[in-house]
């Protein structure tokens, strides 16, 4: 779905845009049975071990990671796209949908960033709704320097309704035009308290098929989700083609382009090898321009 252009104004105006509409329950068919499928392969791996004793095979997907989740934590590890590296997944980075609205905003030469999420926050009731909560940042500030020239956009992707109940995000309308602003690892790596701005956030509520669009200057936080359903959501990042990432250890790769049609990536065993490939050449790389704190002795 491409943009129109009072939508293209306002994300340049506020450094977000919350586009309803964007996509279908087509998109997400795929991705949503090939993590369910997941899912039930590890449940069934952590019940012979003794670690879950209801594979609760009938409750829908938007609640039974958390259901899972409840007996057994160890539910959600490797539950992301570079540590699944899905056939669904990657189609997904693909989708024509979702590359029309982001060529609406930066152009047609489109590489996906190897910044990729995807993230199943948990209900309320599980863990106080504090589960995979993050501070307050910019994406700019957890990608190296060598990026801060590149356009990119980054598209937040809720798999439910996105609400403050279910944990939506809160965003700070207009702190783009502020531009970086020092993060410090305090919690996560996090914009210094002193330097975030006083404007009053936006609770960016988006439906399914929504998508929220940000700039890697627009300060965003994470809410608790304090209902009994499980936040999924796709979190991926679109740039100009030919520009760093802040991630050159990881793979990017070339998802749409008019001037070379032909360069477009769309060899899914090349994206798996290449990433097989990073998570060894990249171990113990930094990739946050901010420096974790060592941990203290106990």
């Amino acid at each position: 779905m491409f943009l129109s252009a009072q939508q293209v104004g306002e994300f340049r105006e506020n450094g977000v845009l919350i586009a309803k509409n964007v996509l279908t329950e087509a998109d997400f068919a795929g991705v949503e049975a090939e993590t369910s499928a997941y899912i039930d392969r590890r449940a069934r791996e952590l019940q012979a071990e003794g670690k879950i004793k209801d594979l609760h095979e009938d409750a829908p997907f938007d609640k039974r990671i958390g259901l899972l989740f409840e007996q057994c934590p160890e539910i959600e590890r490797g539950i992301d796209i570079m540590s699944l590296l899905g056939k669904q997944m990657f189609g997904f980075l693909h989708n024509d949908n979702l590359l029309d609205a982001v060529e609406s905003l930066i152009g047609p030469e489109l590489t996906c960033s190897p910044i990729q999420h995807l993230r199943a926050r948990m209900p309320g009731g599980k863990d106080g709704g504090k589960h995979g909560l993050v501070p307050w940042h910019q994406d700019a500030g957890v990608t190296l320097e060598e990026a801060d020239s590149s356009d990119i956009v980054t598209c937040w992707i809720p798999l439910i309704h996105a609400t403050r109940q279910t944990g939506c995000m809160e965003v700070i309308p207009g702190a783009h035009k502020l531009g970086h602003l020092e993060h410090v690892a305090e919690g996560g790596t996090t914009i210094r308290p002193d330097l975030l701005p006083k404007t009053e956030p936006l609770c960016a509520e988006c439906p399914r098929g929504g998508v929220v669009f940000m700039t890697k200057y627009t300060p965003h936080r994470g809410q608790p989700n304090l209902s009994e359903q499980v936040r999924w959501t796709i979190d991926l990042r679109y740039q100009r083609t030919g520009t760093p990432t802040g991630r050159p250890f990881h793979p990017d790769f070339p998802v749409r382009s008019k001037a070379a049609p032909n360069s477009v990536t769309r060899d899914y065993e090349d994206w798996v090898s290449r990433w097989k490939k990073a998570h060894v050449d990249g171990k113990g790389k930094q990739m946050h321009r901010v420096k974790p704190k060592p941990a203290m002795a106990m």
